[in-house]
């Protein structure tokens, strides 16, 4: 039954890439203007003929019924071509996504990931030990925490360990005169770089794992088989890893598999600020000059790691909780 119900939420999910995928292709298309129309401006009508016609062609805008585009663009996409960036021109959109993704995966994906599991730990031993001073303190001092705007947070840690300190370099993802490349000396002097920016997403992100985790695991506390459980005489530890959390995580992980999505679509301001490489700020730029070709390929990618993310917790739901594989 497990299985049957896997391969169902298997066929949802293709479902919704193909929805995604059409949306992708129609919404633009049915905008005014096109995108050749914003690389065309650049030059002012200085282009001959021959030239525009060719740059028509390169981003696609032709006379053929949209039906007929809509398969050249299914076919593009099976061949892994998602066309020309107008902003990069004439960068391929997939050569930009190959050189940015990796230092938004780097920075957000093991930002999130740090800030998952210390909120998620800390609501599990502040719940279990409610009414301690643990509980009376730490959910005010995250609040307060969560309560401070971003792009001040950001600027605060980078005057203050960066400018005033120098523990920190204050900007880029490495230093100048550096050659990107799978080496001690580089992949170091990149660590130092993203450790302020890490630190400033993991600290304004912790507090709502940290009370989501707790208010679970205060419910879950409160249920028939925890009470059974500790009558039976098991280990607290016991009770508390394999009865509450192991219950009391689902929600989180519902949550945690949401903010996957922005992995990929970057932390914009986290990249403004520390002047950072990544997604985030090179969708900023193809919203600014109408990159067509780069914005659908970054909604693409953030649909894409939605849906994985999302299909990867529900096996996940699978093993932690019998009761889905009922039905």
């Amino acid at each position: 039954m497990g299985m049957r119900q896997l391969l169902r939420r298997l066929f949802f999910y293709l479902l919704a890439f193909w929805a995604s995928l059409t949306l992708n292709f129609f919404i633009p298309r049915l905008a005014p203007g096109n995108p050749a129309g914003a690389m065309l401006a650049r030059f002012q009508g200085r282009l001959p003929p021959e030239a525009v016609n060719a740059l028509l062609l390169q981003f696609g805008v032709t006379n053929e019924p949209l039906w007929m585009q809509y398969i050249h663009y299914l076919n593009s996409l099976l061949h892994g071509d998602l066309g020309l960036s107008i902003t990069y021109y004439p960068t391929p959109v997939s050569a930009m996504l190959a050189q940015e993704l990796p230092w938004t995966i780097a920075l957000v994906g093991t930002s999130v990931l740090i800030s998952f599991a210390v909120g998620t730990l800390i609501g599990i031993i502040i719940a279990w030990k409610r009414g301690s001073w643990l509980d009376t303190i730490l959910p005010p001092i995250m609040n307060f925490l969560a309560a401070i705007p971003y792009f001040w947070l950001a600027l605060l840690t980078l005057y203050i360990l960066a400018y005033t300190m120098n523990w920190f370099p204050i900007s880029g993802g490495y230093s100048l005169g550096m050659l990107p490349e799978f080496s001690f000396d580089f992949i170091s002097d990149a660590i130092s770089h993203g450790i302020l920016p890490a630190l400033t997403i993991v600290v304004s992100s912790v507090s709502g794992w940290m009370l989501g985790m707790r208010n679970a695991m205060i419910t879950t506390l409160s249920e028939d088989y925890v009470l059974m459980a500790q009558a039976k005489g098991l280990t607290p530890r016991r009770v508390m890893v394999a009865y509450a959390a192991r219950n009391a995580i689902l929600p989180n992980l519902t949550g945690f598999a949401l903010s996957l999505g922005s992995v990929v679509g970057g932390a914009l301001l986290t990249e403004m600020v520390f002047s950072y490489p990544g997604i985030g700020f090179a969708l900023l730029q193809a919203v600014h000059n109408s990159d067509y070709p780069l914005l659908q390929a970054i909604f693409l990618l953030i649909t894409l790691t939605v849906l994985v993310a999302n299909l990867l917790v529900d096996l996940i739901y699978l093993v932690l909780d019998p009761r889905t594989r009922q039905g």
